[in-house]
């Protein structure tokens, strides 16, 4: 099993202040990315709303969610020993590989299936947790 990612967030005022962080970071990525497109001034006020770097945000925060890539007897193991949290896996039942995330302070588990496509799952994963475990709550 392997660990990626860099947010592992245990309760919601650590996901919060994670969230918090990735405010700054996201205003650079649109400010440089809308350089690099060449707008200039006006474009930029125009299209550049808080609604843009707010998705920026958004993106940013779940690209960072930590997630773990393991066997299908590995996330069974693994969601074993943690009884009480409630899984939700997409994808097939007869697939060899697993990719997941846990927050540990809604007992929610967030999983898809793979068997080739790693980084697609991956990617999968961390919209399906920010989606459904915390956009609400930030």
């Amino acid at each position: 099993m392997e660990t990626t990612g860099v947010y592992e967030p245990e309760t919601i005022e650590e996901a919060r202040e994670a969230y918090r962080e990735a405010g700054p970071a996201a205003k650079v990525v649109v400010r440089e990315t809308a350089s690099a497109m060449a707008f200039d001034s006006a474009e930029y006020e125009s299209r550049v709303t808080s609604e843009v770097v707010e998705t920026a945000r958004d993106a940013l925060f779940a690209s960072l969610l930590s997630v773990r890539v393991g066997s299908r007897e590995e996330f069974e193991e693994w969601c074993a020993d943690r009884p009480s949290y409630d899984s939700r896996v997409v994808g097939g039942e007869n697939v060899d590989r697993v990719v997941w995330h846990a927050a540990p302070f809604t007992e929610e588990i967030v999983a898809a299936t793979f068997q080739d496509a790693r980084e697609a799952a991956i990617a999968t994963v961390r919209r399906q947790a920010f989606g459904e475990i915390y956009r609400d709550r930030l």
